[in-house]
């Protein structure tokens, strides 16, 4: 390769290259790097007091860091020698101890890189969100402070997942109790209803404990759609769980993070307490608030609830060759679509309030549509710009309906690209974000007071904001 063309190529020539070194570097974990100690010096405070202050290291060829691990010095290295770091340099394993390294060597735009490249994973990675589990493992080797920028991303985005949607094993016990704790009596979004919070928490504790403690808890504790889709709610048998004594030991510090009063009183006496897990004084305590505040107006979750489940596409409202998978959380158009066809979700949005939610662009089409519509005189075996009640965004960069075009409104987009819907009701207003960029009000619209979430012509998934 050709050199004096590309600064950061060139740099990268450096890195861990025993040819142009004079330090050998050791890690926590006994795996060793080469490094230049000017380059080292100039690039970070920490290293230039530990390699020019007159005393040993000096003058050694060697320096130890018992806190860093391997993955956080690569990362540390490349960053300091070509000023960046590449995307795929970062996974969900080495993004703790990368940042971690960045803070310790004092070097905050790495930390900022970290961060944006943690973003742009969780905007690609749809499937399976790696919150959980880079969360647990920050829990359990660092300190949890205020101010990490980090922790408080991770807190943010894990509260934004509904409990019963991960499986157990990836949220550490620490990492429940963190998330559990910054939430608690907290106006923060969060997703998960404050019974299925205790019924995660409880079968969690019982997996610490045994495999006949977790398969019981697991029978005993149905999800809170399915009590509700059961019109009349028995009460369990009164058996004891294995080795309930030691499950109700390690539910202890997660216990005291439960709001026990944002849980309906029926689900308390028939499911909860026969299960003797939960302390008799916090069970009586709850009794009675419930008996003094008979018109209590706390909902099921805390914080302010996320709304997740209605954000899904309606097969009874979909054209005839749209097809809806994943879930319903995906459509796309099957192999002998021809002509443009359109989708509502299942959300209504009517009355008061602010909606706002994500479309993914998957796949899109020669010109993709994204938007609302009302309920009344739409036509799903059409694009939805065409109609009188239909109000989208299309991926030239202009927005539609029947007939009025408002050009050049955003850049053109496509694969890949995130669109944001933010709908004020109050205002009967919508407005646009792409890749996070929002645009402005369209006020030459006239919304009606019933909308739902529609897109037309591509391959969409839509999630909550």
């Amino acid at each position: 390769m050709a050199r004096g063309y590309s600064l950061e190529k060139d740099l990268r020539l450096l890195i861990n290259n025993p040819k142009y070194s004079d330090l050998e570097i050791l890690c926590e974990d006994e795996k060793k790097f080469y490094g230049c100690r000017a380059i080292l010096a100039a690039r970070s405070e920490v290293f230039d007091k530990l390699l020019y202050n007159g005393m040993k290291e000096s003058y050694e060829n060697k320096i130890s860091f018992p806190e860093i691990n391997f993955a956080g010095m690569e990362i540390t290295l490349e960053y300091i020698y070509t000023g960046s770091i590449k995307e795929e340099s970062l996974i969900k394993d080495n993004i703790i101890e990368a940042f971690y390294a960045a803070d310790y060597f004092q070097l905050p735009d790495l930390q900022d890189f970290i961060i944006k490249i943690f973003k742009n994973i969780l905007k690609k990675n749809h499937t399976e969100n790696p919150s959980p589990e880079i969360l647990s493992k920050f829990t359990g080797k660092f300190p949890l402070t205020e101010n990490n920028i980090l922790l408080n991303l991770l807190v943010e985005t894990v509260a934004t997942i509904p409990l019963n949607t991960i499986e157990f094993g990836r949220l550490s016990t620490s990492g429940l109790k963190y998330l559990l704790s910054c939430t608690h009596e907290k106006e923060i979004p969060f997703a998960t209803p404050e019974y299925d919070v205790f019924r995660y928490c409880a079968i969690l504790a019982a997996k610490q404990v045994s495999d006949d403690a977790y398969e019981t808890l697991m029978k005993r504790l149905p999800t809170l759609k399915q009590i509700e889709q059961t019109v009349n709610l028995v009460q369990v048998e009164n058996k004891i769980i294995a080795d309930y004594q030691k499950v109700t030991k390690e539910l202890e510090p997660l216990v005291k993070l439960i709001d026990f009063r944002r849980i309906k009183g029926r689900i308390l006496v028939n499911i909860i307490e026969p299960l003797e897990i939960t302390p008799v004084e916090i069970i009586l305590n709850v009794y009675r608030y419930n008996t003094l505040s008979s018109n209590s107006d706390l909902n099921d979750t805390r914080g302010i609830p996320i709304l997740i489940s209605n954000y899904v596409w309606d097969e009874s409202a979909c054209g005839s060759k749209l097809i809806i998978e994943d879930n319903d959380k995906i459509v796309r158009a099957s192999s002998n679509l021809v002509s443009h066809q359109s989708v509502r979700a299942k959300m209504i949005l009517e009355n008061k309030g602010i909606f706002e939610w994500d479309v993914i662009i998957e796949k899109a089409c020669e010109w993709s549509w994204v938007g609302v519509c009302a309920p009344e005189n739409f036509n799903y075996e059409n694009t939805a710009g065409k109609q009188l009640t239909g109000w989208v965004l299309g991926s030239g960069g202009y927005c539609r309906n029947f007939g009025l075009n408002i050009e050049n409104y955003c850049p053109p987009f496509g694969d890949g690209d995130i669109i944001t819907v933010h709908l004020d009701m109050n205002k009967r207003t919508c407005a646009f974000s792409v890749n996070g960029i929002k645009y402005p009000e369209i006020s030459a619209w006239n919304l009606p007071s019933k909308l739902y979430p529609v897109v037309s012509s591509g391959r969409f998934r839509i999630q909550p904001h």
